[in-house]
């Protein structure tokens, strides 16, 4: 037999030892990977399927922490019974079902140092031994944390935050959120349980700007069912910054209640605040309230450098401020005199303004009345009589008679002939007495035509009668040609007692 065929022999049998050693594990039924957490329980699970033929004698299973360091922690035989020679499972583990078909174990009170694999072994006839293994991943949740690190503003980088996810397993994972421009590093250090600690920690060259900053650290770990998150703010100490406000220079002789403030930027608080003067003492019209100078009044004396200086437990700052006093340049009674005298001016305004309101809505009602109806007013569209004595040259006697005419203010320049003053006068002429007791003659316009009438019946009586055939005077009113033609405004005369006649001589 040639070399070369040899060694075809070798890898056929090789290959059929293989093939029957994975047909006999297919045969030890368990599962792959188990996880438990410390102080719990786990079941690892085994079976044999299909023995047929071959005989089960004694099922085992073996502890292997690390690579072939193997352990035996329970027997269990058909005649002999269940038994844990291992003492560092010794009343932790046992035998659920106690067949040699199904040999399942327990273990109770879980440590991290159980982790490792579980082999469950089975020795039979004729087919020797036969096996499965299980790993038990042990989970621990870390205790996670984070504080900020208090720091002295400085030049150089330190550490200002720090984050640890302790004794976890598998390994946890930290990263930050926030804005500021710094860097951040990781360490893993195992733990003799076989947990990992993780630690972060964040630097930055601190500077009094960083103080209260907001910095966050997250954790993620398996056996977290959401990232943990640690909220922080920055804690940066730095001496005090002095700065002193309310100084407006304005400080002129004789002002009153003047104020300064002294305000400090400080970490930690100001535990000292106090107020001097550069030339010595303060001014006697100086008082002090903690961080505030209150000048009462403000003479040549206050004319100086205050100086104020705060303390903390790191070191003081102070801060100084020249005040400059002016002299006065007004009287400081004068606000109030100008305060009065524009009240006095605005008062008067308004006096003003309403006396013109008066005398415009005064105004308009009276041309209201002037335009309105006979009872509104007593320039209203009333009936005016026109006519009056004229003595004619030829001595023939005197017209009295004439239309009746009415003036309207409303229609300036015009006169217009009442056509149906009298309206119960149809047939014949009205005489005075009618026109007298016409209503469309209001009272003093009566007492007007009765003067009137009495006086040309004074004249009258010294006349003859034989210039009218001996019959008594009539007063007739005889119409124009035009029905209702006005006469004009040049044709109209007034008289002393206030009534207006026209000039025209009507003769009967």
């Amino acid at each position: 037999m040639s070399y070369f065929t040899m060694i075809n022999c070798c890898l056929i049998l090789g290959a059929c030892l293989l093939s029957s050693q994975v047909v006999w594990s297919q045969r030890v039924r368990v599962e792959y990977e188990v996880t438990a957490y410390p102080n719990g329980s786990v079941n690892l699970r085994c079976e044999f399927t299909n023995s047929g033929s071959t005989k089960l004698t004694q099922v085992s299973w073996m502890f292997e922490r690390n690579e072939g360091d193997r352990h035996n922690i329970a027997v269990f035989h058909p005649t002999y019974g269940a038994s844990f020679p291992n003492k560092d499972f010794e009343g932790r583990v046992k035998f659920t079902q106690g067949s040699l078909e199904n040999p399942s174990i327990r273990i109770d009170n879980l440590r991290m140092t159980d982790a490792g694999r579980y082999i469950c072994e089975y020795a039979t006839y004729p087919s020797g031994n036969e096996q499965g293994t299980t790993t038990l991943i042990m989970l621990a949740k870390p205790r996670n944390s984070a504080a900020p690190v208090p720091v002295q503003a400085g030049s150089s980088e330190v550490v200002v935050a720090r984050c640890m996810a302790a004794q976890g397993k598998p390994e946890a994972s930290i990263s930050w959120i926030t804005s500021l421009a710094g860097r951040y590093n990781h360490t893993s250090v195992p733990e003799s349980d076989g947990t990992v600690t993780v630690k972060s920690e964040y630097r930055i060259v601190p500077t009094p700007v960083e103080n209260g900053k907001d910095i966050t650290c997250v954790v993620d770990q398996r056996t977290q069912s959401a990232s943990q998150s640690f909220p922080m703010r920055l804690v940066v100490e730095y001496p005090p910054t002095v700065t002193i406000e309310g100084y407006d220079d304005n400080w002129y002789m004789g002002r009153k209640d003047a104020v300064l403030i002294c305000q400090a930027d400080a970490n930690p608080a100001p535990t000292d605040v106090t107020w001097t003067a550069i030339s010595g003492q303060l001014p006697a019209t100086v008082q002090v309230d903690q961080n505030r100078l209150l000048v009462r009044n403000v003479d040549e004396t206050v004319n100086t450098t205050f100086v104020c200086e705060v303390k903390n437990s790191l070191g003081s700052g102070r801060k100084e401020l020249a005040a400059t006093v002016i002299e006065s340049t007004e009287d400081p009674s004068s606000a109030g005199i100008v305060a009065g005298g524009i009240l006095g001016i605005l008062l008067a305004l308004v006096l003003v303004s309403a006396l013109v309101t008066v005398l415009v809505m005064r105004s308009h009602r009276r041309q209201q009345g002037y335009s309105g109806d006979s009872e509104q007013g007593g320039y209203g569209n009333k009936p005016r009589l026109f006519g009056g004595k004229k003595t004619s040259k030829n001595g023939t006697g005197a017209n009295n008679n004439g239309p009746i005419y009415t003036y309207r203010e409303s229609e300036p320049g015009t006169l217009t002939e009442k056509c149906s003053e009298f309206p119960h006068l149809t047939t014949s002429t009205p005489t005075a007495h009618d026109i007298l007791l016409s209503s469309e003659l209001n009272e003093a316009e009566r007492r007007k035509f009765d003067a009137f009438n009495d006086s040309i019946e004074e004249e009258e009586e010294d006349e003859s009668y034989d210039r009218f055939g001996g019959l008594p005077p009539s007063y007739q009113i005889h119409r124009h040609e035009d029905e209702c033609a006005p006469y004009l405004d040049d044709d109209m005369e007034s008289q002393r007692d206030g009534s207006i006649i026209s000039r025209t001589a009507i003769y009967v």
